[in-house]
């Protein structure tokens, strides 16, 4: 199906400043991510950014990269401003791929267009994978999602849900949400345009501001199980280590 990602690239990263262009074997980690999302059979991939420094390198590698409003508060807002500017239709499927996701497995980019070419009623997408231990189970950085008889998302938390009453580890159906988007382009706009609510705003998560607005998220379990992206200089280390033994 026809549809674009837009990486969101905000260069000063509050643990790791400038991040998109920190060297990974040889490239900027922007690189790694553009090639990936490509990968994935986006028609157009466009990298949205707050900083020239990003848009030189992009430039260099051949990629699209725009210059949004350095005072947006998410990357969902820079994707909005991309959206408005080249006027898509309102039922256009937009990827989201963070900046910051160089060991992205392009079959979850596909993976997401896709729900929402097979849900019409849908608005948004995304992926979750089964919580298999007590760590993740209690880690609020680890966020749960629970889904309907349909696939669509009925709550997600940084709580154990659903909490099972009678046992004490993991409820077998327990899922870890990937935070990996697809957006039609009106429920992108609704969802910007309507600003922070409550719940939002008390679990830290923006995606629950959907769910207020009554917009349908499908959720589907993930092909192939996504390494963390890059918050931390450990983080960059284990992704060069990784991508090296790639090219090796």
């Amino acid at each position: 199906m026809d549809f674009a990602v837009v990486i969101p690239a905000r260069y000063d990263a509050t643990r790791l400043p400038g991040k998109p262009l920190a060297d990974v074997c040889g490239r900027p980690m922007i690189q790694w991510v553009y090639e990936a999302a490509a990968a994935g059979g986006a028609a157009e991939v466009i990298v949205a950014t707050d900083d020239a420094r990003i848009v030189e390198a992009c430039s260099r590698f051949g990629a699209r990269a725009e210059m949004t409003d350095s005072a947006h508060a998410s990357g969902t807002d820079r994707i909005a401003e991309i959206a408005g500017r080249l006027d898509w239709p309102d039922e256009r499927v937009i990827v989201n791929v963070q900046g910051d996701e160089p060991l992205l497995p392009p079959v979850l980019v596909s993976q997401v267009a896709g729900l929402l070419g097979d849900d019409p009623e849908a608005g948004m997408a995304t992926l979750a994978t089964p919580i298999a231990d007590h760590a993740e189970w209690d880690d609020p950085n680890v966020v749960k999602v629970v889904t309907n008889r349909r696939s669509r998302a009925l709550y997600f938390s940084r709580s154990r849900i659903p909490w099972p009453r009678d046992g004490t580890g993991p409820a077998a159906n327990a899922m870890r949400h990937v935070g990996l988007y697809g957006y039609r382009v009106w429920a992108l706009k609704a969802f910007t345009e309507a600003g922070p609510c409550g719940l939002e705003v008390q679990e830290r998560l923006e995606q629950l501001r959907a769910l207020w607005l009554g917009i349908s998220i499908h959720v589907a379990q993930a092909r192939e199980v996504p390494p963390r992206g890059v918050d931390t200089e450990e983080d960059l280390h284990t992704v060069r280590r990784i991508l090296a033994q790639r090219s090796a």
